[in-house]
């Protein structure tokens, strides 16, 4: 193999991009690393036509090996915000179907690869018993490893069939956190013995067919003191290559999120987690990262830090990835029947909570809900207050009233005037101290993070997700079309279907 050292490690990184087409800067650029990895963010989409021009200027600049991914996982964490939307895995968790988890996997992948897509970062393997874990979530498919396993392994067998590799997140589980990594450095601070019976299983499960995994930026004491997963050859080599034999492609979660970039350069980061046993690192910070990220890794190359052996190992997992899912764009003649799939998904995923009661058509209502469209920095933002009341609007009489802040509203100002209350919880954080003891609603929408259900001995419509086809479900319920079925599967919930 030639000992061009850069060329070497351009091909062990993943980037982002910048701005909604490839520029000739950094076309050559990615062309004289032979950067083979491309991540592609909500800011990169315009639309259909716009993303597909750019997905094939990468993959000329690229080469025949390009892997093009993105996160469209469902729910609240999509890209391309145009396709059919996916419920999330919680909603899927609700539903507890895996031909229905299979048939979604599947539609995710037709839209994705047509757009010319061929690694989706999901379904997320995380087991979520945390009620404030506040970046998983209805990310999760749940809390019970075996029925989660059977549900994200569906999905993840719907993609592949349909010639887009997976990639379950976060081993070795960051469901039990009540801290963002995006933000700050997260501790997992259980036993061997716990972490073997509840986080492992679902990624041991999973080890056999899965064609690739990520890292979790979260120390695991129990298993490295020292280095949190990304870094840690215990974890990566010892417990996932070795003990679970896992033998597709590991890559690492985003390096620049603050759990990692706030207390590593970038350079080292990167060489630390080659060492560890990823195969591919995120770098998707500015350009200078990325070229500082290449400059290290083809130092540790020629000074033997990483053996050339160990490379040539990565290089052919990556090739064999690449070769097993070839890139294309294909028409998506599916479209159609795969928005009704959608529609079905998130219908069955509906979820009641304390009997909640529907107002007669016609109702006089008061929507109460955020002024803002927040995002956590993972997810898209959520729907506006706007769009609730214009979809609710469709069959009551609304009375809209918007809140800056949550701890600051006063619920007792609202009129005492007979209207049925609404409250549309539109964020992922959950509610404090003022809301929880003196907010009222006659009826709850939950419509991103279902724990906040229980922030409120309120009646409770749990979607799981805020996209179209969810706000469309909610209304077949309200009116008697659709049942709420769904059962909640994470610990905590005491709902009845009805």
């Amino acid at each position: 193999m030639s000992a061009n050292y850069h060329q070497l490690a351009g091909q062990l990184i993943m980037v982002r991009l910048f701005g909604t087409e490839l520029d000739a800067d950094t076309a050559d650029f990615l062309r004289a690393n032979r950067v083979r990895g491309a991540c592609l963010f909500r800011q990169n989409m315009a639309d259909a036509n716009q993303l597909k021009r750019f997905t094939r200027a990468l993959r000329d600049a690229m080469g025949d090996e390009a892997l093009i991914a993105l996160d469209q996982e469902g729910g609240a964490v999509v890209r391309a915000t145009w396709v059919p939307a996916p419920p999330s895995a919680m909603s899927l968790g609700a539903s507890g179907d895996p031909k229905l988890a299979h048939a979604v996997g599947a539609a995710v992948a037709r839209a994705v690869r047509s757009l010319g897509f061929n690694w989706n970062f999901a379904p997320v393997l995380d087991l979520n018993n945390n009620p404030l874990n506040p970046v998983i979530a209805e990310r999760s498919f749940g809390a019970d490893p075996l029925k989660t396993s059977e549900l994200a392994l569906a999905w993840m067998a719907g993609s592949e069939s349909e010639g887009v590799a997976c990639c379950v997140k976060h081993f070795p589980g960051h469901g039990d956190t009540h801290v963002d990594s995006h933000r700050d450095l997260p501790t997992v601070d259980k036993s061997l013995d716990e972490l073997e019976r509840f986080e492992f299983a679902p990624f041991r499960m999973a080890s056999a067919s899965a064609s690739a995994m990520m890292t979790a930026h979260i120390v695991y004491p129990a298993l490295d003191a020292e280095q949190p997963a990304t870094m840690s050859r215990p974890i990566l080599t010892g417990i996932l290559r070795e003990r679970f034999g896992f033998r597709g492609v590991v890559i690492t979660d985003g390096m620049d999120m603050h759990a990692i970039a706030q207390r590593y350069e970038a350079g080292q980061a990167a060489v630390n987690a080659l060492v560890a046993g990823a195969d591919m690192v995120m770098a998707i910070g500015s350009r200078e990262t990325q070229q500082r990220t290449i400059d290290a890794i083809a130092d540790a190359i020629r000074d033997g830090v990483l053996p050339m052996d160990e490379v040539e190992a990565r290089l052919a997992r990556l090739s064999a990835l690449a070769q097993a899912h070839p890139w294309g764009q294909p028409d998506y003649a599916a479209e159609q029947q795969d928005r009704a799939l959608m529609a079905q998904a998130w219908q069955r995923g509906l979820t009641a909570l304390r009997s909640p009661a529907r107002p007669a058509p016609g109702s006089k209502v008061r929507l109460v809900a955020r002024q803002d469209v927040v995002s956590d920095g993972v997810s898209e933002a959520g729907v506006p207050a706007a769009g609730i009341a214009a979809s609710l609007g469709k069959l009551y009489d609304v009375d809209l009233v918007t809140f800056a802040d949550a701890e600051c509203f006063d619920w007792s100002a609202l009129p005492d005037d007979g209207r049925f209350t609404i409250l549309a919880s539109t964020s992922r954080r959950r509610y404090g101290p003022n809301a929880r003891a003196n907010w009222k609603p006659d009826l709850h929408l939950a419509l991103w993070n279902p724990y906040q259900a229980l922030d409120f001995d309120a009646p409770a419509l749990m979607t799981y997700g805020f996209a179209p086809p969810a706000l469309e479900a909610v209304n077949a319920w309200l009116a008697g079309a659709a049942n709420a079925e769904g059962i909640c599967p994470v610990p905590g919930f005491a709902g009845n279907a009805m």
